[in-house]
């Protein structure tokens, strides 16, 4: 079991791993491995931001994990390009993602994002925010390497004896969220359904399905081990207290969208409470903006508008 949070290959189970990123803030995710015996092939559940990342991950994997020289399936969780620009490192396993994930990783590939941070010099606050935020990352030169094969619903692998189960429980993080389920150890992968530690951000929603997804994974039989999108590697009550904050959150929202209170405002006068102390406060706009667009106020959802939001909070 992980002993603290600390980056690198941590192993959670008989042949499962997780790969933490200290700080969890934006951009440094987590990943995980179901790895077989030195014969066997094993699976891998998300990559990193970058090639240097990925490159990093995939050769500490290897020194540690035999199986890991053999990937032969990669999961992605979601469509955010620090769980799949890694992707041309593995282009050779098949890439599975739900559907709904796959056509979202075409919209923004990671071609996209580098000429966004070449630009950002000239957008002003935000561009400033999306340069301190992604400062770290190298997207030039990424190849995309996207999903070979898709789902709906859930689909069920094996991998080294192990049954891994792949939920769909989007959109709510972003429009095709998965989560990765071994049932037999106790074990989720939740991709950006959990971030511990931090805000969540929502990109797609509605709030209602992110607060339905971690009813899932609370339900999910035996489940003792949570490996965050983001964070420490944590336990059930993670989960819980996510849902808390999501159904917090709508109700803080709803009473100052009834007061007609800005969506920008009232992410300014919300008392957060328990969860003052979670990292990248700015995400709480994105929230409310998300929450008064549930409650069917005509609020603008492009990158550039809230992530000129959030530069005002940062």
């Amino acid at each position: 079991m992980v002993g603290g949070y600390t980056k690198g290959l941590h192993e959670i189970g008989d042949g499962l791993w997780a790969y933490l990123q200290p700080d969890g803030g934006w951009g440094w995710s987590n990943a995980g491995l179901v790895a077989g015996d030195r014969d066997g092939e094993s699976l891998l559940i998300d990559t990193l931001f970058d090639l240097r990342l990925t490159g990093e991950m995939l050769d500490a994997m290897r020194r540690v994990v035999p199986a890991a020289s053999r990937i032969g399936t990669v999961v992605n969780t979601h469509a955010n390009g620090d769980h799949w620009f890694g992707n041309a490192l593995v282009s050779d396993a098949d890439i599975i993602a739900s559907r709904a994930c796959a056509e979202e990783m075409a919209e923004l590939p990671p071609s996209t994002l580098a000429t966004l941070v070449k630009a950002a010099p000239n957008l002003g606050e935000a561009g400033q925010f999306l340069m301190k935020i992604f400062e770290p990352f190298e997207f030039d030169g990424i190849e995309a390497a996207p999903a070979t094969r898709t789902f709906e619903g859930e689909l069920e692998l094996s991998v080294a004896g192990k049954v891994v189960r792949l939920v769909e429980v989007g959109p709510a993080h972003t429009r095709g969220d998965v989560v990765a389920h071994v049932p037999e150890d106790g074990v989720v992968f939740t991709g950006d359904i959990l971030f511990h530690g931090g805000h969540p951000i929502v990109w797609a929603g509605p709030v209602a399905n992110w607060i339905a997804a971690c009813d899932r994974i609370l339900t999910l039989d035996r489940v003792s081990v949570v490996v965050p999108g983001h964070g420490p590697v944590t336990d059930r009550s993670a989960v819980a207290d996510l849902k808390g904050y999501f159904e917090y959150l709508t109700a803080q929202a709803r009473m100052r969208f009834d007061a007609g209170m800005s969506p920008v405002d009232a992410a300014a006068d919300i008392d957060l409470g328990p969860y003052l102390g979670w990292g990248e406060r700015e995400r709480v706009v994105v929230n409310v903006c998300a929450l008064y667009r549930d409650f069917g106020a005509q609020v603008p959802s492009d990158v550039a508008t809230l992530f000129g939001h959030m530069a005002q909070f940062a």
